[in-house]
């Protein structure tokens, strides 16, 4: 496959950025607009972070998008619903900075970068039951974009995590998996997903991977196009080693590891910090992951190169950590696909099957534990409190024939895709009878057909007394709206499907503490001059809750913006 050529590193610019993901992009972005001459700098071979691969959603409230579509939000609104969130680790400073700054950051990419986003007019808040809380308008999405505009830069872009793919390669978008789960049911359905398969199909032909980028590669390859267009140099397969500072200890540069060695670079206006958190830092992990702590296994989705570096370069010349937060990460189910080797990776259960009617979850006691419907983060609070109180390392998604082939469940993709590769690996467990699937997963049987009769009762008349699936506008937006009575609820009718499922992060929420302007403090809260972060290298501005789809990507824009102007804005 071909490959770009890297640029060279230079030995010295204006201000130079760990990480390629939104945050560190969209800081040099505007370090550049507003006159400097930045450098990024990424760990890995590919660019894009966790953001290429990410569901590509940006949440920012009271964003000019949605007002110029006439919906109306309120900043005091945005504000109590986050409190109400945050609770007594509401972080009053950044909230307010991301709140009074977000729009206007939101209007720059738009209209200064390659960045071109749309608002979602429906997308309620995860919790649109709170005071504060939205049915619409918050998210944005960037549009697709044709990967083709990078030229062989496209082939050092994040390419998408297979399992998520369909056909060896074909990511989905958020209308693609409208349409591809409706094809054999809708004439515009079938046309739709034909002209994407085939478009699909001569990009293999022609480029020898996906051009169409969709989600979160769309955010990652427009930021990407803007870089370039800049002439900023993006030197991937550059580590960062250590933070340098100078006789009055500001950080004025650091020491990289690249191909050619080990390298001294010198920053004038200063360093960011934009790596993209800790998730593969096993010992801190150890450290600030309750659950972990306390034996239960753990698997993150991020990109293997995020491993905190950058928090303990930090660290190094004194910044503070901050692990005060009830969730150490963006938490989300996982169940584990089978290699070839014998290993496992792990594949999130985000929002795709779990809210479907036909599907549950239960403790390997039989019983349900939480609402399956509730957001990813919030599911996995309920799976960690059970497997705790349970003593077990796992739980279960259950689902019926037809919710399998309508929906899919996990990896196994709703019909036409087969189902029999992961039957036949063991992934996806199959039986006619409870009993008989309860056997082959170490369910206690009596229990989980009581479990399910009585959920069967209540689901018959689109009720759940239990756990109130389908309660909220954002269960059943997440549901089937073409069922009725509830878009969450039908009764399970065999034969039955199960997958093991486990606690995974999509990203880290501790990190470093910053100020409103972006710049990082010492364990004393002074700020260490000359050096800056954002994304995921910081301490999350929602202090480990996840109030809404985008709650990283959009304050990851907004202080990577913030901080480009103030680093401008420091004397050479």
């Amino acid at each position: 496959m071909r490959r770009s050529e890297k640029p060279e590193l230079p030995e010295s610019c204006d201000l130079l950025v760990v990480g390629s993901g939104a945050a560190g992009m969209a800081a040099a972005l505007s370090a550049a607009h507003h006159g400097l001459k930045p450098v990024i700098i990424e760990k890995s071979d590919y660019f894009g972070g966790s953001t290429a691969v990410s569901g590509g959603a940006i949440w920012v409230p009271c964003n000019p998008l949605a007002e110029a579509a006439g919906m109306k939000d309120d900043p005091a609104a945005a504000r109590r619903y986050i409190q109400g969130e945050t609770g007594n680790l509401f972080n009053a400073e950044l909230v307010d900075a991301f709140l009074a700054r977000g729009p206007e950051a939101i209007g720059f990419f738009h209209e200064k970068t390659a960045l071109q986003m749309a608002h979602r007019p429906v997308s309620p808040d995860y919790h649109p039951e709170a005071d504060g809380a939205t049915e619409g308008g918050r998210a944005l999405d960037a549009f697709d974009f044709d990967g083709r505009k990078l030229g062989d830069e496209l082939y050092r872009l994040r390419p998408p995590y297979k399992d998520f793919t369909i056909l060896g390669g074909m990511p989905l978008g958020r209308p693609d998996i409208f349409h591809f789960l409706r094809l054999t049911r809708s004439a515009k359905s079938a046309l739709y997903a034909t002209k994407r398969v085939m478009r699909y199909f001569l990009d293999r032909l022609t480029a020898g991977r996906n051009t169409r980028l969709v989600m979160g590669a769309a955010v990652a390859g427009r930021l990407a196009h803007s870089v370039f267009a800049q002439n900023i140099p993006l030197c991937t397969g550059h580590e960062l080693l250590a933070l340098i500072r100078d006789p009055q200890g500001r950080v004025c540069g650091a020491k990289v590891k690249g191909p050619k060695g080990v390298r001294t670079v010198t920053a004038r206006r200063g360093v960011v910090l934009a790596a993209g958190g800790f998730a593969h830092d096993q010992a801190r992990r150890n450290a600030v992951f309750d659950h972990v702590r306390r034996g239960l296994p753990h698997y993150s989705m991020s990109p293997v190169a995020g491993t905190g570096g950058a928090i303990a370069a930090a660290e190094a010349v004194g910044a503070a950590f901050v692990d005060s937060n009830p969730n150490g990460g963006f938490w989300t189910p996982v169940s584990l696909l089978p290699n070839e080797d014998g290993t496992r990776r792990p594949f999130p259960h985000l929002f795709l099957d779990r809210a479907k009617p036909g599907v549950i979850a239960v403790g390997h006691d039989g019983r349900r534990f939480v609402n399956e419907a509730s957001s990813y983060h919030d599911f996995v609070q309920g799976l960690i409190a059970k497997l705790l109180d349970e003593g077990q390392k796992s739980a279960w998604l259950i689902a019926d024939h037809r919710a399998v082939r309508r929906y899919g469940l996990g990896a196994a993709h709703a019909f036409p895709a087969s189902i029999r590769p992961h039957l036949k690996s063991g992934y996806l467990k199959r039986a006619d009878s409870l009993a008989g699937l309860a056997k082959l997963c170490g369910i206690a049987p009596d229990a989980f057909e009581a479990t399910v009769a009585g959920f069967n009762a209540a689901a018959a008349r689109g009720e759940d007394p239990a756990f109130n699936k389908g309660a909220t506008t954002y269960q059943r937006y997440l549901g089937d709206m073409e069922h009725r009575p509830n878009a969450c609820l039908r009764p399970l009718q065999g034969p039955f499907y199960a997958i093991e499922i486990f606690a995974g992060d999509i990203g880290t929420s501790m990190g470093l503490a910053i100020t409103a302007r972006g710049e990082v403090k010492d364990r004393e809260g002074a700020v260490i001059d000359g050096l800056y972060a954002c994304g995921n290298d910081i301490n999350s501005i929602m202090s480990g809750s996840y109030p809404g789809p985008g709650i990283t990507l959009g304050p990851a824009l907004t202080f990577g913006y913030i901080i480009g102007q103030q680093a401008a804005n420091q004397a050479g």
